[in-house]
């Protein structure tokens, strides 16, 4: 099944517009996990029903919470 010309522009055009937006309204964070725990974390959040990237975002969110609620 081939592509077409016009099916591959198209495409481009949305995967730079979305990395356009994605500049603008994302800051990007770099986090290091030993070997291995990356799929572990993975196959966590799927478990869940989560992005490994919305539950990292989650449980940033929820230490942040109960730390200052410690405070």
């Amino acid at each position: 099944m081939a592509i077409s010309e016009e099916t591959k522009k198209s495409s481009e055009a949305r995967l730079k517009a979305n990395a356009k937006y994605d500049a603008k309204a994302y800051d990007r964070l770099q986090i290091k996990v030993k070997k291995g725990q990356k799929e572990a974390l993975k196959a966590y959040a799927a478990q869940r029903g989560e992005s490994l990237n919305g539950f990292v975002n989650r449980a940033i969110l929820e230490t942040q919470q109960r730390d200052q609620a410690e405070e």
